[in-house]
């Protein structure tokens, strides 16, 4: 079954929809939808890294954008514009990545399959990274769930019941550097940040708690990856971008079907 490559692509699709949906909650939560932005960008630096270094890729966008992730949060916490922040290391990290990749010697590199991704060149060892990564930042996310939610709405309350906020800002730092890594192939850098923020903006209008926004979340992203993939085989047009305008398709419909339902 595995070697006909729809099936591949839908499966690392379903994947980064499980990891990436209940992350981009607490992205939305938080109000840092450039925090997205500033880590998947900063992917590409990791891919000139990995290249330069002869490394394996993933290696070096987990690395990169796990550094970007610590950077972000570190300097958030000293009271810099987090808005402004967050705008400036987004287009600042892909900036210097491109430049980078086009520096390292001896390379020839497809930009385009990690600036939009190449969901249908996934591979049976590509499906494996991409699972068990979105494991990983599953598993991260139901063990801490209750900590992570009390302190993104309320980080006072967290640290008067014994809680920790910067422990657990350090855990959502961990799981979105996974997820970045793992989503690299599948959408690319441009699109990681969309398949964190839509799916979970397009939920949000359904959701009667925390817990069922995420699944609302994971639904709407597992449901863009199977319409985009459709729309991309019929029209050959792009699949990533497909992905991405399916998802923005279903936040149109659910903003407009929202106010409808709950009047009836």
């Amino acid at each position: 079954m595995l070697d006909d490559f729809l099936i591949r692509a839908a499966l690392a699709g379903f994947g980064v929809a499980l990891a990436a949906a209940p992350l981009g909650c607490f992205v939305v939560w938080r109000r840092m939808a450039y925090f997205g932005d500033a880590t998947s960008h900063a992917a590409l630096l990791g891919v000139a890294l990995a290249l330069a270094m002869d490394l394996p890729i993933l290696m070096g966008v987990l690395l990169m954008a796990l550094v970007m992730a610590l950077i972000v949060s570190s300097l958030s916490e000293r009271h810099v514009s987090t808005d402004a922040l967050l705008g400036v290391l987004a287009h600042a990290g892909l900036a210097l990545g491109l430049v980078a990749v086009s520096l390292v010697p001896g390379q020839r590199v497809d930009l385009s399959a990690y600036l939009f991704g190449d969901i249908l060149a996934v591979s049976k060892a590509d499906l494996a990274v991409i699972w068990i990564g979105a494991l990983l930042v599953a598993v991260l996310l139901v063990t801490r769930w209750q900590a992570l939610l009390t302190a993104t709405l309320n980080p006072d309350l967290a640290t008067a019941s014994g809680g920790h906020p910067h422990r657990e800002q350090l855990v959502l730092t961990l799981a979105l550097a996974i997820m970045v890594a793992v989503a690299l192939k599948v959408v690319g850098a441009l699109l990681i940040a969309a398949m964190l923020i839509i799916p979970a903006a397009a939920g949000r209008p359904f959701a009667r708690s925390p817990e069922g926004m995420a699944v609302t979340a994971i639904a709407v992203g597992a449901a863009a990856v199977a319409a985009g993939l459709f729309t991309s085989f019929v029209f050959d047009t792009p699949t990533g971008p497909s992905i991405v305008s399916a998802a923005a398709l279903f936040f149109v419909l659910s903003t407009g079907l929202a106010p409808v339902l709950r009047r009836n």
